[in-house]
């Protein structure tokens, strides 16, 4: 049994679908049994969710934009 420290720990690897078949039915079975985890990682999901929402994706932007921006960070790039 795991304790809710080492959810926390692996929740990034979790909620990506990255944890071993093993380990995920370990933490699948602590959040069986834990409500805290479960509320943790539903606010996680929600935070993540939001994040991407609030974030316009590189598509989103003006080419010109985009070009400006890359321009700059050339220009100020030690080296450069």
């Amino acid at each position: 049994m795991i304790v809710c420290r080492e959810v926390i720990a692996f929740l990034d690897d979790y909620v990506a679908g990255e944890l071993a078949i093993e380990r995920r039915a370990i933490f699948d079975r602590h959040l069986s049994l834990c409500d805290s985890c479960v509320a943790y990682l539903a606010t996680y999901r929600e935070t993540i969710r939001l994040a991407r929402a609030a974030s316009p994706a590189i598509e989103d932007l003006p080419p010109d934009l985009i070009t400006a921006i890359v321009a700059t960070i050339t220009r100020n790039s030690p080296g450069a």
